[in-house]
């Protein structure tokens, strides 16, 4: 079984919006969130989704995914304190319900990255096949530096050594949830993301080159670029452009 992991915990201050979370608020009459679980939903190799959301939006998000017609949404549970918290507690839905097996794949993506493709999920699945895991990343384009604690410039990364981390991050379902909980019993819990705590743990980590528009809806200049992307993705359909 393929599993994604759609997760959206947050309130995301970074946005300034009053009303709605990020994750809800809509580009072309519909929700970022549904955007990114749709291509999930589409995709073939997808077998179940589990969406992760912000506990005072629960029952607004399974509203959602019932209006929209989401068919492989199994899952809708309560997000955490942080984005580990959130994907622990979607990691452990799954568990408790489905008893995965060895070869049982989940992809943990950001509900706010609605522009991943499907070809970049085949590519992630097949990845953990082949390697045991894929972390989405896109190139570094700029340059990449180094400060001290005066924020005087140290050091210059070269570009060439340097991507950017980004989602989905893709594992063997039952190597994830048992370093999640090998973690949390350490009191090492504190990490950025799933790809921070495997690094820590001393997994090796496969890279996945993904789509570079695949950016992460955080801040309103990012709500505006991906509408913008998005009108330009509907354009080259409708004109071929």
């Amino acid at each position: 079984m393929n599993y994604a992991l759609i997760f959206a915990g947050g309130i995301g201050n970074r946005m300034n919006s009053k009303a709605k979370p990020k994750q809800f608020l809509e580009i072309h009459s519909k929700p970022i969130i549904i955007h990114t679980i749709e291509v999930f939903d589409s995709h073939p190799d997808i077998d179940a989704i589990c969406v992760v959301c912000v506990s005072e939006w629960l029952d607004y998000m399974k509203k959602l995914v019932e209006r929209f017609g989401i068919k492989k949404a199994k899952f809708v549970v309560e997000g955490g304190a942080s984005a580990l918290q959130s994907q622990y507690n979607g990691l452990k839905a799954i568990a408790d319900s489905e008893k995965p097996t060895d070869g049982d794949i989940v992809l943990i993506h950001d509900g706010v990255r609605p522009l991943i493709d499907e070809a970049t999920i085949t590519d992630c699945i097949n990845a953990v096949k082949k390697y045991g895991s894929a972390i989405t990343v896109a190139p570094a384009i700029e340059t990449v530096i180094r400060v001290d604690e005066e924020n005087m410039i140290t050091d210059a990364v070269p570009r060439n050594e340097c991507q950017l981390a980004r989602a989905p991050q893709c594992f063997y379902l039952k190597d994830i949830y048992a370093l999640h909980d090998r973690a949390r019993k350490d009191g090492t819990y504190n990490f950025v993301d799933s790809t921070s705590m495997m690094l820590h743990y001393g997994h090796k980590l496969h890279t996945v080159i993904g789509p570079a528009e695949n950016i992460k809806v955080t801040n309103p200049a990012d709500f505006y670029i991906c509408r913008a992307l998005l009108d330009a993705k509907e354009n080259s359909q409708i004109f071929g452009i």
